[in-house]
């Protein structure tokens, strides 16, 4: 793993944590830690940068929707 990408795992693993514990009992870890990769990637692309704040607020957003869809068809 580059210098670069264990610091932002360091930087993002509060971020993962608060949003497991905001979204225990709807969606497992596993799709937590799935959606802080995926948000800090798509900002990335976009903006070119990725801080922890920017990488949480998408990262919500999605575990919000995708909680929404779930809810939808169960």
């Amino acid at each position: 793993m580059s210098q670069n990408a264990d610091i932002a795992a360091r930087e993002l693993s509060s971020v993962t944590r608060r949003l497991r514990t905001e979204f225990e009992g709807v969606h497992r870890e596993e799709t937590v830690l799935r959606c802080v990769k995926a948000a800090r990637q798509g900002a990335l692309e976009v903006t070119g940068r990725a801080t922890a704040d920017m990488v949480e607020r998408i990262a919500r957003q999605h575990l919000r929707v995708l909680a929404l869809a779930f809810a939808e068809h169960g």
